[in-house]
């Protein structure tokens, strides 16, 4: 039988891998079997950060949204409660973007809600 030589295949998956974590620090940027471990770590990490940035931002626009309704003595609770009765479907991401940026359209959609109880 043949004998099959691997370093070729060998040293390309340790040059893909050692390219991956160029700026990690202390040897996991340059020994294989510490770099390999870090890698599959940051992957882990990468997945669940990925879906906890959507909730972080979420209570974020919350924050925003109460800090500006508060301004117009209605609480957070209410004014969502409000909005959702009065069949107003804009999302949170767009009243906070309205509150900081655009505070006369954000007055006019709480005076709204404020007159129709």
């Amino acid at each position: 039988m043949v004998r099959v030589k691997r370093g070729k295949t060998a040293h390309k998956r340790r040059k893909r891998i050692l390219k991956q974590v160029k700026g990690f620090r202390w040897g996991r940027k340059s020994k294989y079997r510490l770099a390999k471990d870090a890698l599959f770590h940051a992957w882990t990490y990468a997945y669940r950060d990925r879906r906890n940035k959507k909730r972080d931002f979420r209570s974020q626009w919350q924050v925003q949204i109460n800090a500006a309704v508060r301004e117009k003595e209605v609480s957070y609770s209410k004014f969502i409660n409000a909005l959702k009765k009065n069949k107003i479907e804009i999302d949170r991401k767009i009243l906070a973007e309205l509150a900081q940026k655009h505070p006369e359209i954000f007055d006019k959609i709480v005076d709204k809600v404020k007159t129709e109880k």
